[in-house]
């Protein structure tokens, strides 16, 4: 597994997965994908697992793209689909806490939102910041964002691409939990622990139920969302954005 991502049984029943691209803030490099793939991979096989934790470090949970990414779709090199680890959370057999420490940005959101519980910090920016360069969104967050957050906040996020905090998310009545960010991995252990007292076989049965709707729908989401990179993603101006961005 790559070294930008550990994965570690913290208590019975638990596991852990914290990304650590610290180099490039928990962009989707490729080391840090190969690692959450492994270790989804890893938890898979493991029957002593009955809850998941996916976290972050310091100030950043997960922050999206990178532009070597960016500037490939732009040149039609790939696209989302072939990226298909953020869906992880959302197939893993028990249920995933996302507790999102630190700043969400763009596809690093809405990966987060894949998972079955969302706990964010009061203080962190959080943004699908896919309009911001030009092109439509991405990810499936097309469908996940607004079922999350709920559609009129989330439609505002998706269209907008302007930054959230935490208590602002709060205040607009998004229903996810939303404390200081100090207290975000504490009340995730929490959470965590009070699935792990529950038998395996019904936590699997629960989720496969709960999530049946977004499971059957999301690929067909993704599909459409390419559809829309093929008239939006390659405009001159995107690729104009995407440097100006990055640059900053």
């Amino acid at each position: 597994m790559g070294q930008v991502v550990r994965y570690e049984y913290i208590e019975e029943g638990v596991f852990q997965i914290t990304m650590e691209e610290r180099a490039a803030r928990n962009t989707f490099t490729l080391p840090l994908i190969h690692g959450i793939n492994d270790a989804f991979d890893s938890i898979k096989g493991d029957k002593r697992c009955k809850a998941v934790i996916l976290t972050g470090f310091d100030n950043y949970f997960c922050c999206g793209g990178t532009k070597d990414e960016l500037m490939k779709i732009f040149k039609k090199e790939i696209n989302f689909n072939d990226m298909t680890f953020f869906t992880h959370p959302l197939f893993c057999e028990v249920p995933v806490i996302s507790a999102m420490q630190g700043h969400g940005i763009g596809g690093g959101f809405v990966f987060g939102l894949y998972s079955d519980f969302t706990i964010l910090g009061k203080e962190n920016i959080y943004t699908t910041n896919f309009m911001k360069y030009g092109f439509t969104p991405g990810m499936g967050g097309t469908l996940v964002v607004p079922k999350r957050l709920g559609e009129s906040i989330g439609h505002e996020m998706l269209f907008s691409a302007r930054n959230f905090r935490g208590d602002e998310l709060k205040e607009r009545g998004v229903n996810l939990r939303v404390v200081p960010k100090s207290e975000v991995v504490k009340e995730a252990i929490i959470l965590a622990r009070s699935l792990a007292e529950k038998p395996r076989l019904s936590l699997e049965t629960l989720k496969n139920h709960l999530s049946r709707e977004l499971r059957d729908n999301i690929y067909e989401y993704i599909a459409q969302e390419v559809e829309m990179h093929d008239i939006t993603f390659h405009e001159p101006e995107v690729e104009l954005r995407i440097e100006k961005l990055f640059g900053q």
